[in-house]
């Protein structure tokens, strides 16, 4: 039975859900998930947010917007690659001039589609790099440092249904984003004496320009038809559920995965 692709909600006003805190977001320039979190969290009442990105151009065009309208004293932006882990240092440290990370969103992440039979080591291999090992650098960076500071700080990593569900030509991808998941059970056990909270959300698909650019119609049809609602969800939309992990209304939360789409486990 093929979905009505029903239309998306209005934009949920701020409710000064992160007030006085300071975010920490990996890829968020550019018009995705992570950059609907940048904003979320600056319309949240955000302290500040420092955004790293490995794509220089897009980071300061999207540091001038928020500057523009949320004032630079609450902006602060670095290049950063998390395969690197200077950078991922580095991130961390930008945030101490605001009091010091109280919460860290891992949003970057590397997919691709390829065949098993036809992939690559280094194909596997820099995608779990990025997506796996990179979100566990910055959990890492992040929890040492809110240890060090007293923080009881929260971080909220990036998965994907696909972490939970069989799809051609995404074994890299796939076992990444499961790894993502389990990451977070077992770090959110690791850190808790410390009272810092790590969780998730598992996201199957969001509208925005990149993913139009690399998707065929055809197969973005197909994708939408799989929701409950017959379309995909807006950045937004993520990062809605994203700082609501983050903020205080989450507090007994951790070690959790939270789907944001009707594609469950």
């Amino acid at each position: 039975m093929s979905k009505i692709e029903q239309s998306a909600p209005e934009y949920v006003p701020g409710h000064s859900l992160l007030a006085g805190k300071t975010v920490v977001v990996t890829a968020g320039a550019g018009a995705g998930i992570g950059a609907a979190v940048v904003r979320r969290a600056l319309e949240e009442g955000a302290r500040a947010v420092v955004v790293g990105d490995t794509h220089e151009r897009r980071l300061t065009e999207a540091r001038t917007e928020w500057s523009n309208e949320f004032g630079a004293d609450r902006v602060s932006t670095l290049v950063c690659d998390v395969t690197k882990e200077a950078d991922v240092t580095a991130l961390i440290d930008a945030a101490e001039p605001f009091g010091g990370v109280d919460v860290m969103v891992n949003n970057a992440g590397l997919g691709g589609s390829v065949s098993l039979l036809e992939m690559t080591d280094e194909q596997w291999s820099l995608v779990l790099d990025v997506t796996l090992t990179g979100t566990f650098r910055c959990v890492r960076a992040a929890s040492r440092r809110m240890i060090a500071n007293g923080t009881r700080g929260v971080i909220v990593n990036n998965a994907s249904v696909i972490g939970w569900r069989a799809q051609e030509d995404q074994a890299h991808y796939a076992a990444a984003k499961a790894g993502v998941m389990a990451l977070t059970r077992s770090a959110a056990i690791d850190v808790a004496s410390h009272g810092i909270r790590v969780n998730a959300v598992a996201p199957s698909l969001a509208m925005h320009p990149f993913l139009e650019k690399v998707t065929t119609p055809e197969l973005l049809e197909e994708l939408k038809g799989r929701e409950a609602f017959g379309r995909a969800a807006q950045p937004w939309e993520v990062a809605n559920v994203m700082v609501f992990l983050a903020s205080d209304y989450a507090s007994y939360m951790t070690g959790e995965v939270v789907a944001v789409s009707s594609q469950h486990a």
